[in-house]
């Protein structure tokens, strides 16, 4: 699932002048807003995460060490009202709270004496629940009642943001059966942006561009390894294919800084297929977790630029395209050479028959670990059983056919015989506009930390040189 990665949605991130947000969490004279109800909880909830990454890391560099949100006058007050409004209805219809007017008078009242406002925790869940229930991109969507949001809304600083994101990725992880979850940071707010996560995934390997041109490991990855590298993140000793990064993090007025991720927190698989013993001595492997992390959330025209999300792999993500593509790791010509069939031209299907060996292998792997993962026919089914659920609770459900239909068997699969209507509609996830560079950032090491990095005190910063060489 993309959650709309491609897609920067325009005038979605509200500008407000005004007074900063009261202290607190802003909670302080509103109306008390009872839980939603139980959602169904269901298990499985797989995402496209790692098929645009390119667009952002081919443009990626880091974050201005100060910033400041523009002001856009009266109007962004406005359309601000409005899509509260509009949130608060929805969410006041769809849970059966009865007449939204109460609530709508606090926040209406919270939103000009601050310029934004709070959502309670039932609120945020509801809206992140619908953010992914609205993603046009994302196949998995008739889970989208199950994800587990973990509010975090007053983490705000960069060692503690990055805990956090361990903590996730453990809880993600769930000992292989994967649950899907959000965590979401502290909000954008009048004068005072929200933090920002600038790795696509939480978990990425990293790519080392070497002098000849080529790249050790994840070519998608190369500026993101490129600005590790020069935040003090020392690499792979010795250099290698499948190095995780250090998650690259910035909190509002300060440099982008780099945590590193014990590997204790992170599960891997070691691909190898049911039949081909020689596939093991590939030495492929993917982690098991595919955590969004560059997108911000948008519920009810409040932004929340730090809002990683997870679901589970459906295989071909990972042997289509990760694994697959040309421009990643590029494994079909290895596959085939392997399996004995000439590449020399496409007409004997070379590419096609060492696609479904390579997604066939992730499948096992996966299941033979009793990790979570599915295949493009189940959820090729099950996104149709999504659609016709919603169409009879009278919901119209935006889907884009070029992400919906699998990049494998597409015409074998049912999504593939129709059409679909796209359209744009909040709560929903966005992609953050390519940053522009800074020139001074640190390196902190969580790698021997595990689960007790929670303060900034915790971790030991180290001061680098100012200058980085050009990226992009």
């Amino acid at each position: 699932m993309d959650l709309n990665q491609g897609r920067i949605r325009p005038g979605s991130r509200w500008r407000i002048p005004g007074r900063g947000r009261p202290r607190g969490r802003h909670t302080r004279g509103l109306e008390p807003v009872r839980e939603s109800p139980t959602f169904l909880s269901l298990h499985a909830c797989p995402v496209a995460a790692g098929e645009t990454e390119t667009g952002f890391d081919a443009n990626l560099a880091l974050l201005p060490a100060r910033w400041s949100l523009p002001d856009y006058g009266p109007s962004a007050l406005d359309s601000l009202l409005v899509s509260a409004e509009q949130f608060i209805t929805l969410f006041h219809s769809e849970n059966r709270l009865g007449p939204p007017d109460r609530r709508l008078r606090y926040v209406r009242r919270e939103i000009e004496a601050a310029g934004t406002y709070w959502h309670t925790p039932a609120e945020l869940a509801f809206g992140a629940r619908v953010a992914w229930r609205n993603s046009s991109r994302c196949i998995g969507r008739l889970y989208w009642q199950s994800l587990q949001v973990r509010d975090r809304r007053e983490v705000t600083a960069a060692p503690d943001i990055a805990a956090e994101s361990v903590t996730h990725l453990r809880e993600a992880t769930n000992g292989g059966r994967i649950r899907p979850v959000i965590t979401v940071f502290a909000p954008d707010a009048p004068g005072r942006p929200g933090p920002r996560i600038l790795n696509s995934q939480l978990v990425r390997y990293a790519g080392y561009e070497t002098a000849d041109g080529a790249v050790i490991g994840d070519p998608a990855n190369a500026d993101l390894t490129r600005l590790a590298r020069d935040l003090g993140w020392p690499g792979g000793r010795p250099t290698g294919r499948f190095d995780i990064l250090p998650l690259l993090v910035q909190e509002a007025g300060g440099p982008v800084t780099a945590h590193g991720i014990p590997a204790d927190a992170v599960l891997e698989v070691t691909i190898e297929h049911p039949e081909f013993r020689w596939f093991a001595g590939l030495g492929l492997r993917w982690y098991a977790v595919p955590v969004i992390s560059d997108t911000y959330l948008d519920i009810g025209g409040v932004c929340y630029p730090a809002a990683p999300f997870n679901g589970w792999y459906m295989c071909t993500e990972i042997g289509s395209r990760d694994l697959g593509d040309s421009g990643r790791y590029d494994q079909l010509p290895t596959i085939a050479a392997h399996m004995g069939l000439s590449t020399a031209s496409d007409r004997n299907l070379w590419k096609d028959k060492a696609m479904t060996e390579l997604n066939l292998a992730v499948l096992h792997s996966f299941s033979t670990t009793d990790v979570t993962i599915t295949d493009h026919h189940t959820e090729s089914v099950r996104f149709l059983q999504h659609i016709e659920r919603e169409e009879r609770h009278g919901r119209a459900c935006p889907a884009d056919w070029t992400w919906i239909v699998p990049p494998a068997a597409s015409s074998a699969t049912p999504v593939f015989h129709r059409s679909y209507q796209d359209f744009d509609q909040t709560p929903n996830f966005y992609r953050h506009p390519a940053p522009a560079r800074q020139k001074s950032a640190s390196f902190h090491d969580l790698r021997d930390m595990g689960e007790a990095l929670s303060r900034p005190g915790d971790i030991q910063r180290t001061r680098l040189s100012p200058q980085l060489p050009s990226v992009g």
